[in-house]
């Protein structure tokens, strides 16, 4: 069983690596995939243990293991069994990250569609060069508010695209799920606070996606969300387990400087 000491060692391994969010959820992932799926829980648990004591490297790469649990399931070989076994092994704050389920709140799949047919009438192979080109804000504003997940993807890329705008589409509701997914799956705007924050407290995401967020989330938020009836009650327990885990810093991590020049910045800011 890796010790607190080697989770420390892995946290500053990836706190120190190169490359950008996307090189550093395939290290979490090969992490999680070096010993068996006891070793992968213990080490998740320490980590979170870490992060909610305030310690800054491990508080800047736990997201970086959360997308690698979300993002890159097939590479970790046991990933079906760590819920089951976090379970055995008493670790709550891991067994928690594993939520299944619907959404608090769904949208119907159908009056989306007719939603986004009365609301444009290009194709969807316009609708997506337009997402990822258009330089008009106003436009820009009306195509994020498409369901079809495609579209929105180009959005997201759209390098006019602001953190306000995103943070309004991850709060709209009622919502599809699809969009929602895209955005925590964006290597750029997954990492921001406020985008993680408006995600969690939306009762349209789904439970699976929203508890690889909630501990990633700082101690006023987690003390909101447990007192927000709208969210998912899974998640409400487990920000009140995380909670018992020890403060929290309450300010963004510090910059890092091995990405983007003038960019990076821990868990609560720009990758």
């Amino acid at each position: 069983m890796p010790s607190l000491e080697e989770a420390r060692n892995v946290a500053r391994f990836l706190h120190a690596l190169g490359g950008g969010a996307s090189v550093r959820r395939k290290a979490a992932a090969r992490e999680l995939s070096r010993g068996d799926p006891l070793d992968a829980n213990e080490l998740v648990g320490h980590l979170i243990s870490l992060a909610r004591q305030g310690w800054e490297p491990a508080t800047c790469v736990l997201s970086d293991f959360m997308a690698a649990l979300a993002q890159e399931a097939e590479h970790i070989p046991h990933v079906g069994a760590l819920r089951r076994l976090a379970h055995v092994q008493s670790l709550d704050t891991v067994a928690d990250l594993f939520a299944q389920g619907p959404a608090k709140r769904e949208m119907n799949p159908d009056a989306a569609a007719r939603a986004d047919a009365n609301a444009f009438s290009q194709s969807l192979g316009h609708l997506k060069q337009q997402a990822r080109l258009t330089r008009d804000p106003d436009t820009l504003s009306r195509l994020a508010t498409v369901s079809n997940p495609s579209v929105l993807r180009n959005v997201l890329i759209n390098p006019r695209l602001t953190e306000e705008l995103v943070v309004r589409v991850a709060a709209r509701r009622p919502a599809r799920p699809e969009p929602l997914l895209e955005i925590w799956r964006s290597p750029r705007w997954s990492v921001r606070h406020a985008v993680r924050r408006a995600l969690v407290f939306n009762p349209y995401l789904p439970p699976e996606v929203g508890a690889k967020i909630v501990p990633l989330l700082n101690t006023g938020d987690l003390r909101e969300l447990i007192s927000d009836n709208a969210v998912h009650a899974s998640l409400r327990e487990q920000a009140s387990r995380l909670l018992a885990e020890g403060p929290e810093s309450l300010r963004p991590a510090s910059p890092r400087a091995t990405d983007v020049p003038g960019t990076r910045i821990g868990h609560h800011g720009p990758d």
